[in-house]
């Protein structure tokens, strides 16, 4: 499995360059960071940065969106990159959730992320496409290479996916939701005509490692509790698709945004984020990695088992440099089983 360090771009960006360099030298094959230029800094400067710094790490937004900046931009973007440190980016991407609506702007359409991607992947590996009726291409790009890896949780995203997708990014780590998620993207993939092995599986989520003590637990989960308020805004919309008791989305990934009643972006990826007090100790348990190492190695495996390739560390809490250390020297390299 492959581990990834998912940073905000938060001033100084110096500080996020020089965690994902410590991140490479534990062992982290990807470095991520959050895409919302209203709340943070932009992250494609830093990615520069990062690739500069570093030899082996693969750079990427988890997750960017088709409608912050022109496709032709972003694919001329992950180009430039690619060409000045050799292929080593990746595009995460989504409809656009914090970035879109602290702007006060709705996602994009599935119809038109399923374009965007096709474009951007076609623009940065050298060939024509065609944006709004006109067709373009990037007539300098020798030998390109950008996988496109796509973030959703509701059963067209997952279709979406599965069929046009190079990956699939899963924003939690419940092993249950994690199953029935990667069933669906690789039975799309298969209803395609793909090869569903060919679709990458990233699970990205917060980890926290601390001692198995009531109180460094209960600690944990306050500094981890934002991400369920996160995950609760996409299934607010899912909800708002398929109605609170649908088949067609699992009562396990719903039930627990009854009591929601709200959300500012202003705290949006953040410890302590006040619109997540709705959030219960049981979904931060499932939905995150708490606890001492071998707890952590236990849910990796499981994760392992039901194809997962990828676990990206989510590091928004009061322990960014701890994680990396134990994540390094106790949980990166160790058996599968």
């Amino acid at each position: 499995m492959d581990f990834g360090l998912v940073l905000q771009t938060d001033p100084p960006g110096s500080a996020t360059v020089e965690l994902m360099c410590r991140a490479e030298e534990r062992g982290f094959s990807y470095g991520w960071t959050f895409d919302s230029p209203v709340l943070w800094q932009e992250p494609y400067v830093i990615h520069s940065r990062i690739l500069e710094r570093t030899r082996r790490m693969t750079v990427g937004p988890m997750v960017t969106n088709p409608a912050t900046r022109a496709w032709e931009v972003t694919a001329s973007t992950f180009a430039t990159l690619n060409e000045m440190y050799g292929n080593r980016t990746v595009c995460g991407i989504g409809r656009g959730d914090s970035a879109m609506r602290v702007a006060g702007r709705p996602p994009v359409t599935l119809a038109q992320l399923g374009s965007a991607m096709t474009a951007i992947r076609d623009l940065a590996e050298g060939r024509e496409t065609v944006i709004d009726g006109a067709s373009v291409r990037l007539p300098w790009v020798r030998d390109g290479r950008l996988p496109v890896w796509m973030a959703g949780y509701g059963p067209k995203a997952l279709a979406l996916t599965g069929r046009e997708a190079d990956g699939f990014i899963l924003q939690l780590a419940d092993p249950a939701l994690t199953a029935w998620m990667v069933r669906a993207v690789r039975q799309a993939a298969a209803d395609a005509g793909r090869d569903p092995g060919e679709v990458t599986i990233c699970v990205a989520a917060p980890a926290y490692v601390c001692d198995d003590t009531p109180a460094a637990l209960a600690h944990a989960r306050e500094q981890c509790r934002w991400f369920g308020g996160m995950v609760g805004n996409h299934v607010a919309d899912l909800v708002a698709r398929y109605g609170e008791h649908s088949d067609a989305v699992p009562a396990a990934l719903t039930a627990y945004i009854k009591e929601r009643e709200g959300y500012d972006y202003a705290h949006h990826g953040r410890a302590g984020n006040p619109d997540t007090a709705f959030v219960p100790d049981d979904i931060v348990d499932r939905f995150c990695l708490i606890g001492p190492p071998a707890r952590h190695l236990a849910r990796l495996r499981e994760l392992a088992a039901l194809g997962v390739d990828q676990f990206a560390v989510y590091a928004m809490h009061d322990a960014k440099e701890e994680v990396v250390e134990a994540y390094g020297t106790q949980i990166i390299g160790q058996p599968a089983s």
